[in-house]
């Protein structure tokens, strides 16, 4: 009787009363932030439970040598499947979710920028997963690694469909992270409360917001390499075909432009986690703030340049090595700073070791062991050594795990009295924490030895060599003790949604704008909000005797707002830039010198100045129609809308003309390097002005049904500025693939 009527109640806190009649519409049709971070963290948690599974088979197969229970395409499989999973459908889903709840909490708005974006976001990620895992019923899933090294994940060396499924899936799972991340900084640009400036913001929210612009500069260009894997695995292309004129070398080079970046896509949340609880269980605030600030943005940039450390085996040359190395060990100082400033926050502080305070403690424990065997890879001679050993396994694994999961338990612990109104267990939450921390050093410290004794990774058995039987015996066990902590978390997550102690407005005594408003929230998040003057608006509010020091305005740019759509708009032109940028510097590689067969001279540049002269002209047209717009001459708004319409309808009819007189010279995609690269980058060009002319007239049909006053119509510039980023792309192609040839 108990147990119903607390589930009841905590269904009345989740559901309004006409929503408990239709809940499950309600869930699945959401826009609200606070339940789509609850999806996002959901559907984390299904493919969590996938990921373990595949992991305790990958151990229970190197518990032993010699061992048969899988074969070596199975192992691969799971290998595959699992690092794909932790990363792509359990790392970024859990804290988007974690962000999509918090953000707009802590900075005071009412939702997400994009409600509807972020619920489509939310939703690619399920069929992501899916079609990830459909694999298994359409011949076997890969078994090329979550980095699915060229040549073998092109179709001579891998000719079942698992690899195509990776390939869509990851495309899927990248556009809804880029959708995430244009939401984050749109944002935090333009629904902040009032008071806070940027320089205000919690370190929670500075955080996400610079972590939402490594998202869209670094998943386009995994979304570039997806594609043009797939156009040499189902066009017959040659980007990546070493006995095509391709190179191997090149998807490695694109990945880990990707790859290493998205260590700290994932990392930096978990960094923002541990900067809001370490403070608030220290009771104080977090020491040197600005320099926990600048020292993300550092991270940020230095992440872009460290790629290549993945490739020092490849043979890149000294002076390149030399270049990356220096990166990849000057990317450690900000890196040191944060942990300096975590540490130099408890000391002297009332440390409350409870659940939260116990997962980010041992968080920043484990990434500094993490931190110091990275830097290890950064140094090129030793990296020569243990590259390809169980040395990297570990390191990989005290990030991914003792950092970044370690971070999420913590975070969960201390935000789920917000999200649900109820505390979780405090004894169940300590031994969630000892089975885990037991577990993870268990599994994966030992592995530093293993690697340096000589084990190989990627391999699915070994031999019974001196002290490997013993070591993976032990990182087998641990592996049982985190799979025990893992049962044992999700139990107290279930119970105490429904038997929990509630836990009222502010459980932990916090001092960010989350803790201001009931628990859970209600739809609009607040009722009222405190004066924002300092970056802990709550202590200020209890505190009015001693408030801190009022955080000055910083110009200009510390309370910028910019609107809404055209925020939007460009932070998806920066996105797209570097998915064009990867097409581009692609052609720029592979036509750089001369090639034997078909080339650009084969191409009529006259007749394609002509329809490229129309492109370049709707610039003009679309920026006269916004003039009228702006002067309310409605009729000149549309008349140039419709001219640009028609200029860039003339380019794609030119476009396709083009293509049929090539394909009926026989150049298709698959015949040379040229044809493929060329037919890629003018291809997606084409397509993205395809989509402009959609939205060019969606724009002119609203216009021709409704009255716009005082000249205003957003949407009309945000296609704009769309457009002309389509305009400027053409300039650089035409330019590179049609007047190049002739100069050289």
């Amino acid at each position: 009787m108990n147990g119903n009527t607390s589930i009841t109640a905590t269904v009345a806190h989740l559901l309004t009363p006409a929503e408990r009649q239709h809940w499950k519409l309600a869930w699945l049709s959401t826009v609200d932030h606070k339940r789509i971070g609850i999806l996002y963290m959901l559907t984390g948690l299904v493919f969590f439970v996938i990921a373990g599974i595949e992991a305790l088979l990958i151990r229970l197969q190197l518990m032993v040598p010699n061992n048969t229970l899988l074969g070596p395409d199975t192992y691969n499989w799971m290998f595959t499947m699992h690092g794909t999973t932790m990363i792509f459908l359990v790392a970024m889903p859990v804290l988007f979710g974690i962000m999509n709840y918090i953000l707009p909490l802590q900075i005071g708005a009412r939702d997400m920028a994009f409600p509807r974006l972020n619920a489509l976001g939310v939703w690619l990620v399920p069929f992501g997963g899916i079609l990830l895992h459909f694999s298994f019923l359409a011949g076997g899933p890969p078994a090329v690694g979550w980095f699915a090294y060229t040549p073998l994940s092109e179709a001579p060396y891998s000719s079942q469909l698992g690899v195509d499924y990776w390939a869509i899936s990851l495309l899927v799972l990248g556009v809804g992270s880029v959708s995430a991340g244009i939401n984050f900084i749109v944002t935090v640009l333009t629904q902040r409360a009032p008071g806070m400036t940027l320089r205000r913001l919690p370190l929670f929210s500075w955080m996400t917001f610079m972590n939402a612009f490594l998202i869209i500069l670094v998943l386009p260009i995994l979304n570039a390499a997806l594609v043009m894997l797939l156009i040499d695995r189902l066009l017959d292309g040659r980007f990546f075909l070493p006995f095509g004129g391709g190179s191997a070398i090149m998807w490695q080079h694109i990945f880990w432009a990707f790859g290493h970046p998205e260590v700290y896509i994932v990392a930096i949340p978990a960094f923002a986690i541990l900067s809001e609880v370490i403070p608030v269980f220290s009771r104080k605030p977090i020491f040197g703030h600005e320099f926990v600030a600048a020292s993300t943005v550092i991270i940020v940039f230095l992440s872009l340049l460290v790629w290549a450390h993945h490739m020092f085996t490849v043979g890149l040359g000294r002076a390149v090595d030399l270049f990356f190395v220096a990166a990849s060990v000057l990317i450690a100082v900000p890196t040191g700073v944060k942990l300096f400033n975590w540490s130099a926050t408890m000391v002297g502080g009332r440390v409350r070791f409870t659940t939260p305070m116990l997962f980010c403690v041992a968080a920043l424990l484990q990434f500094l062991i993490g931190g110091l065997t990275g830097v290890s890879h950064a140094v090129a001679p030793l990296d020569w050594q243990t590259k390809n050993s169980y040395y990297l396994v570990a390191h990989f694994h005290n990030i991914f795990v003792g950092l970044i999961v370690f971070a999420i338990l913590g975070g969960i612990y201390y935000w789920f009295p917000k999200m649900s109104g109820r505390m979780m267990s405090e004894r169940i939450g300590k031994w969630v924490f000892w089975l885990m921390t037991i577990g993870f050093n268990l599994t994966f410290m030992i592995q530093h030895v293993l690697g340096l004794s000589g084990m190989p990774r990627r391999t699915f058995t070994y031999p019974d060599l001196p002290g490997w039987t013993w070591m993976n015996m032990v990182s087998t066990i641990g592996a049982f003790f985190m799979t025990a902590g893992s049962i044992l978390f999700v139990w107290d997550l279930v119970a105490s949604l429904f038997r929990g102690k509630p836990a009222g407005d502010n459980p932990w005594n916090a001092w960010t704008l989350e803790w201001a408003t009931t628990s859970p929230p209600p739809h609009e998040n607040f009722n009222a909000l405190p004066p924002i003057h300092s970056r802990r608006p709550l202590w200020d509010y209890a505190n009015p005797d001693r408030p801190d020091p009022v955080v000055p305005v910083g110009g200009a740019i510390d309370t910028f707002r910019p609107d809404k759509i055209k925020a939007g708009v460009i932070t998806f032109i920066i996105s797209e830039a570097g998915f064009f940028g990867v097409l581009i510097l692609a052609y720029l590689f592979y036509n750089a010198t001369s090639q034997s067969g078909p080339g650009a001279r084969q191409l009529d540049v006259l007749k394609t100045t002509v329809f490229s002269i129309c492109l370049f002209a709707s610039s003009f047209t679309i920026w006269r129609s916004e003039v009228g717009l702006r002067a309310n001459n409605l009729g000149k708004m549309k008349a140039w809308l419709i001219a640009t319409i028609v200029l860039g309808g003339i380019f794609i009819v030119g476009q396709g003309l083009e293509y049929w007189s090539l394909f009926q010279s026989g150049v298709t995609v698959g015949l040379d390097l040229f044809a493929t690269t060329f037919f890629t980058l003018t291809g997606f060009h084409g397509l993205h002005v395809s989509f402009g002319l959609l939205a060019l007239l969606v724009v002119l049909g609203v216009a021709l049904v409704s009255n716009f006053k005082n000249g205003h119509f957003p949407a009309l510039g945000a296609v704009g500025y769309y457009w002309h980023f389509v305009d400027v792309v053409w300039v650089l192609v035409f330019a590179i693939v049609y007047l190049w040839p002739l100069l050289r």
